[in-house]
């Protein structure tokens, strides 16, 4: 089953990359030629712009800079994609977290994968290499979903197929798009989970939403409560559903700053939340595998 998986993942980016329509490739001339399609060289920052159909809009300082020491220590393992546009000029198909972390390296250049792409094939490229290989949040992916059926005419179906996943998956983020800016947001800056924004959209009314909402953070409300809420509203609109749960209060002083060390240790999506009871918790998000060590190692745990 995950060995099938794992294949059908692979599919968007190679049968794009392998599309005779998208790529002009040449065996002419030797290795030290000009560089050519279909061929790895190392070019100069200076040469490569970026991609305009860059679907991913944010990256974490700490995840690149933790990219960008394991890049000074073992080089690129894994070079970008370019598309060649001029003379000596070429521009950014996907692999732009891996380019901005080796210029955080101090590198002159970086070693890349030329292909001949049009506008749409590399919005394609670009779009499906991300949903696939980035730790992209969920409001990044149901956009780059969005862009993908919009922009390049597919369909749910054709796009299940090219990204290796369930339609009712790409529904369910497609569905997100749906909820008040102010949910949205807070689903990238994860203050809630995609399992409460799958509860959350079930309801008829934005107001309605944005009340649950707010309840998650002011009472830390778990997925199974927000089903109840989401279902208790759609049988009795408005009418408040009442969850055994002590609510969250104001920190006292000396939490506050204790929560504004964990932020400047951690990042600034780490917080400390405590209840009227005196439970509650510490939460510290990662970003990637280095971010987790360098959390780890700052625990004092490795």
């Amino acid at each position: 089953m995950s060995s099938t998986k794992r294949n059908a993942l692979g599919k968007g980016l190679s049968a794009l990359l392998e599309d005779a329509n998208t790529d002009i490739t040449s065996s002419s001339g030797s290795r030290d030629a000009v560089p050519v399609a279909g061929s790895v060289f190392e070019i100069p920052f200076g040469q490569i712009e970026a991609n305009p159909f860059q679907p991913r809009s944010k990256f974490e300082k700490e995840a690149l800079a933790g990219l960008a020491e394991s890049i000074k220590s073992l080089g690129i393992i894994q070079p970008v994609t370019v598309r060649k546009i001029g003379y000596d000029k070429y521009q950014l198909i996907s692999g732009e977290r891996r380019f901005k972390a080796s210029q955080v390296a101090g590198l002159k250049s970086i070693p890349a994968y030329i292909r001949i792409a049009n506008d749409q094939a590399m919005l394609e490229m670009a779009l499906v290499e991300n949903i696939q290989r980035e730790n992209l949040d969920a409001i990044e992916i149901a956009i780059s979903y969005k862009r993908l059926m919009d922009e390049c005419a597919l369909t749910q179906e054709v796009l299940s197929q090219k990204v290796g996943k369930q339609r009712s998956t790409i529904a369910n983020y497609l569905r997100l798009l749906k909820l008040p800016a102010e949910i949205q947001l807070a689903i990238r800056e994860d203050k809630i989970s995609m399992g409460h924004a799958r509860a959350i959209v079930n309801l008829d009314r934005p107001e309605n939403q944005l009340e649950i909402y707010n309840r998650i953070i002011l009472e830390d409300l778990s997925v199974r409560d927000v089903e109840d809420l989401a279902r208790w509203q759609n049988k009795k609109p408005g009418s408040v559903h009442r969850i055994k749960k002590s609510s969250a209060s104001p920190l006292p002083e000396k939490l506050k700053k204790v929560n504004e060390s964990i932020k400047i240790s951690f990042g600034k999506k780490a917080e400390l939340r405590r209840q009227n009871n005196g439970k509650g918790k510490i939460i510290i998000p990662f970003t990637s595998d280095d971010d987790l060590e360098r959390i780890l190692t700052l625990l004092d745990i490795l």
